[in-house]
């Protein structure tokens, strides 16, 4: 028996059609085509998940610089119910922390979740995400409505701004300076 293969791609105009059929299929809301548009734009922080070379799974993220801090929101990252539990949205979620640990600038990663997805959130609590808060009728057109915001904390908010903070990425603490 050969090993499965699991690789990203990139979203590109030629395959952007089939990131929206996945999408359809993966959430219960749709996106619209400024969605769509955006993540053309996103670059490495858009991937389609292969296996075997069939997309299966996708990630979207953008960058929000919202409350005075530099976080990555993961806007969809999801897989064809068959395809899960076979690794690939570990795959997904690796090449994001990658992105940001390389980028070493964000104070966070954060995500809406259906109250009722309690697999992505046993997903998202496995990388070591917090429910911060919940928003009631954060969703128009679906049931349950309310939404779980997760939060990863990369960089604690120090009030003494010369004083180093702890980084957790990968398992692995670091020290870094502040940035002012």
């Amino acid at each position: 028996m050969t090993r499965a293969s699991i690789e990203l791609g990139d979203v590109t105009p030629h395959n952007i059609k089939q990131l929206k059929k996945l999408n359809t299929v993966v959430f219960p809301v749709s996106y619209n085509d400024k969605f769509y548009v955006d993540v053309l734009e996103a670059g490495e922080l858009a991937k389609l998940a292969y296996y075997n070379d069939i997309v299966v799974g996708a990630v979207c993220c953008r960058i929000d610089t919202s409350e005075n801090q530099r976080r990555l929101y993961i806007m969809t990252l999801g897989c064809l119910s068959p395809y899960r539990r076979l690794g690939i949205g570990t795959v997904m979620f690796q090449h994001i922390l990658n992105y940001v640990e390389k980028d070493g600038n964000f104070d966070s990663i954060f995500l809406h979740v259906q109250v009722n997805n309690e697999s992505a959130i046993e997903f998202y609590k496995k990388f070591g995400f917090e429910i911060v808060e919940t928003k009631e009728h954060y969703y128009r057109r679906i049931e349950p409505a309310d939404a779980h915001v997760l939060q990863k904390t990369l960089r604690k908010t120090d009030p003494e701004a010369s004083q180093p903070t702890s980084v957790q990425c990968n398992g692995q603490t670091e020290k870094r300076d502040k940035k002012a």
